[in-house]
């Protein structure tokens, strides 16, 4: 790798404000703002929308469309189309 060209890689708590849940990674993502994590050292902080916490796909509570009902609606209101 080259010298000077890419940002630090370093330790970075990521927040999640839906849930409440913070977890430390690191990244090369810099925040404002700080915060004292659990071992006592202060590292940066970004808060995030969702994470895997708070998504619906992890928590099972995704929904699910009914494609089926769409598509025979869209046929019903503008015909079949008609084979080869």
């Amino acid at each position: 790798m080259r010298k000077g060209i890419h940002p630090e890689y370093r330790p970075v708590v990521f927040r999640d404000r839906a849930a409440g849940h913070a977890f430390l990674t690191r990244s090369t993502m810099t925040g404002e703002r700080t915060v004292e994590w659990e071992d006592g050292h202060t590292y940066p902080v970004v808060d995030v929308e969702i994470s895997d916490v708070s998504h619906p796909f992890h928590t099972g509570t995704a929904r699910v469309l009914d494609t089926a009902g769409r598509v025979e609606r869209f046929e019903r209101r503008f015909g079949k189309r008609g084979g080869a």
